[in-house]
Formats: C-alpha cells, structure tokens, sequence
C-alpha cells in the first residue's frame, strides 16, 4: 500500500484575526495544512523554516508591509521559488503593479471570498508541485540546470552541480546571478522573444570553459538554462578512439576543427606548419576525406555526440 501524500502547505500572513480565521477554516476545510503569521519577521522566520507550498500575503500590515516581505522572501534563495497571492483591498493599478513588481504571482481582493482565493491557490499550487517534481528530477539526473528570474537577476533555484560550476567560474555565492551572465541572458531573452536564435554564452577559466544554454522560459518570469563544461583536453581524448588518431593528431584535428590555421595549431602545440600540415594529410587517411573542412565536420559531429 503507498503511502498517503504529504498535505500541501499554505502560509496566511495577515494582521486581522478575523481574516485569519476565515480563510483558516475555509484553507483546513479544504485538505491543506495551514501555517499562520501575524506580521513580517514572523512570516519570514515560517516561510524560511517550514517551506510551504504557496503563500497568502496581506499587502498591507504595520511595520515591514506585504510588499517588503515579498521582496525579502524573493531575495532569499530558499524561499524564493514559493509562489505568492497577495490580498489587497487597494485595486488602483500602481498598487497591483507593485505587488507583482515585488514578486507576487496573482492577487485577491479584499474582502475575502473564500472560493475565489481556493481556485487560485489549486492554479499555483499544482504549478509549484509540477516545478518541484521537474527540479527533483533533474537534481537526481545530475543535470546542470539554473533558473534566472528577469529582471531582479535573482538565482530562483538550481540543480548541486550548476551550482558547483558556478561557484567554480564564477565565484557566485548562488543567490544572484553574476553581472555577465544576465547581460547575456537579457539578450539572450531578446533574441528568443523575436524568434531569433539565442546564442549561447561561452565563459573561459583556463582550459576550462562553462557554457550556458537558454532552455525554457517559464510562466513565473524565469529562465531555465543548461550549463555543460567544456575542456580542450577532454574532447581531444574523445576523437583519438573515435577515428583512430594518435594523441598528436588529435590534437591537430581538434584545432582544426576549431578553425584555426596551420599556423595557428602549430602555435599552439609547439610544431612548425609543414608538421602540422603533415599530421593532417594522416588523419584525411584515417578519416577517408580529402580536406581540412571535411575532416572539422566530422570532428565536430563527434563532439556533438559526445556532449561535448
């Protein structure tokens, strides 16, 4: 027999007991959990400590208001992916703008009406399990995936190894993407939303390089991107069992592939152009072509297939 589901979690942040109360009963009566804060810092110390699903947030409390609480809880990246429905009596639209500016996802109207508020949490929530599940499988696939929200730039979450890489180039503390990426990602965006290709970005730490693909984009306003490491030893071991090449023709051949001249290779290996041009009249042989485009293509197609 399986074992039930966990109850989903909704936070209610309000300073009115009476609404407290309204959408307590109306919450538990519909199957949820319900966690309850009165004011900000208390909202803040549940929302970080218990995790929940979705979050009712009153726009209006005194002291630290809806929208700072928002803004710290989506600067915040262990709570930053929780969705958050504010609840509002103010419906003029700079109010609305800067609740979604904060980091909201919807908003009710004051007063309350229990069914409208149910129907929206049900929308978000089954959003924020279905993005749980994604995030779950990729952490257990070992993919090296980071979620981008524009424009706060805020890192929303990402799997253990994009955040080994990061840290590895970057030096980022994985809460806020660093400068030349979201540079990237902006155009990045631009190009996606214009139907153009988005090309992607290639950072190098000696002969090491982090690439970083733009994937989906996402109804909470986030980017999902790949990121893959690239090393030039790794692939010039890839293409010495793939066609047969000593260690030095893969070497050449791996720079060709790259578009550099023979000048250019033989400066990089140490050996004069004659050599390098020799090495390649071996591996056109080996890989039954006659010119050094051929022979890249087939290298690259490789590597393609390699991942690498």
């Amino acid at each position: 027999m399986s074992e039930p589901a966990a109850p989903r979690v909704v936070l209610i942040v309000d300073d009115i007991p009476d609404n407290l109360a309204l959408l307590h009963d109306a919450l538990d009566e519909a199957g949820y959990a319900v966690l309850v804060a009165t004011d900000g810092a208390s909202a803040l110390t549940r929302a970080a400590r218990q995790q929940p699903d979705v979050i009712l947030l009153d726009a209006l409390m005194p002291g630290m208001d809806g929208f700072e609480v928002a803004r710290r809880l989506k600067a915040d990246f262990g709570t930053a992916h929780i969705p958050i429905v504010f609840m509002t009596g103010l419906t003029e639209t700079e109010h609305v703008v800067a609740a979604f500016d904060a980091g909201g996802i919807d908003y009710v109207t004051k007063p309350i009406r229990p069914p409208e508020v149910l129907a929206r949490i049900a929308a978000h929530m089954q959003g924020a399990r279905q993005m749980s599940l994604a995030r779950n499988a990729l952490d257990a696939s070992g993919q090296a995936t980071v979620a981008v929200h524009l424009p706060s730039g805020n890192v929303v979450w990402q799997t253990p190894l994009a955040r080994r890489l990061l840290t590895d180039f970057l030096a980022t503390d994985g809460e806020r993407a660093p400068q030349a990426l979201l540079h990237w990602l902006a155009s990045a965006a631009t190009a996606r939303s214009e139907g153009q290709t988005a090309l992607p970005l290639s950072l190098a730490v000696g002969e090491r390089r982090l690439t970083f693909s733009l994937h989906e984009h996402t109804p909470d306003g986030e980017w999902l991107l790949g990121l893959r490491e690239e090393s030039d030893r790794a692939s010039i071991d890839a293409l010495m069992p793939a066609f047969g090449l000593t260690a030095r023709e893969a070497e050449v051949l791996y720079w060709v592939s790259k578009g550099k001249t023979n000048r250019d290779v033989g400066d990089i290996l140490g050996l004069s152009p004659r050599t390098v041009h020799k090495h390649l009249e071996h591996i056109f042989a080996k890989l039954g072509v006659e010119t050094r485009t051929a022979a890249a293509t087939q290298a690259i197609n490789k590597l393609r297939a390699n991942g690498d």
